[in-house]
């Protein structure tokens, strides 16, 4: 894996989220509560906090869980949410160590079908369906991961030329859509929960 990553909108961060599969899971994972930028330089300050280019899941499964804390919550944080989103990251590597022996890539090599790679991401913890069809959808068009049905597996987040999440963010002008997209379906929800309350 060694594509060029357009996330954080930072080129050493991006760079990071390219060639590691960890961070890129690690990425997805901080990605709610806060902007998606914040979310993707996350893995990139952790590695660096560790001292290290990379992450490790073993290393960071061992870690003693409130230095981990500690060192997400360092000015500038992390997450909005440290504690629990350094929680949530010793989950993930704990489960990558258990089933993949530490390799993240893992989870997709060899999914023989889009929604095998589907089942694998939802077990991951920290990964709801719709995070799930996200990350397939982002494997599928920017890393070049396209088992059969892959994009059907990811709903509406496989389609082609849609602008709805970070699967489809490539640099600046696709990122604005991005914000566009979930604008509008945000105000579309506030809209619709305004309509219940007055009916």
């Amino acid at each position: 894996m060694d594509v060029t990553l357009h996330l954080a909108q930072d080129p050493d961060a991006d760079a990071l989220l390219g060639r590691s599969p960890l961070a890129a899971l690690v990425g997805m994972l901080l990605d709610q509560q806060v902007p998606m930028e914040w979310a993707f330089k996350g893995p990139a300050t952790i590695a660096r906090r560790l001292g290290a280019d990379d992450l490790d899941a073993h290393e960071i499964a061992g870690h003693e869980p409130e230095a981990f804390a500690a060192l997400l919550a360092e000015k500038p944080a992390v997450h909005r949410y440290p504690g629990s989103m350094a929680k949530r990251i010793q989950q993930l590597c704990q489960y990558l160590v258990e089933h993949y022996d530490g390799d993240a890539e893992g989870v997709w090599r060899g999914a023989g079908s889009g929604t095998e790679l589907l089942r694998r991401l939802e077990e991951l913890p920290g990964f709801g369906k719709q995070k799930a069809q996200i990350f397939l959808a982002l494997l599928g068009k920017q890393l070049g991961v396209r088992p059969q049905g892959w994009r059907e597996a990811a709903g509406a987040y496989g389609e082609a030329k849609s602008f709805r999440s970070v699967a489809d963010i490539t640099g600046p002008e696709s990122l604005a859509k991005v914000r566009a997209h979930k604008q509008e379906m945000k105000a579309a929800a506030k809209a619709a929960k305004a309509g219940k309350q007055q009916g």
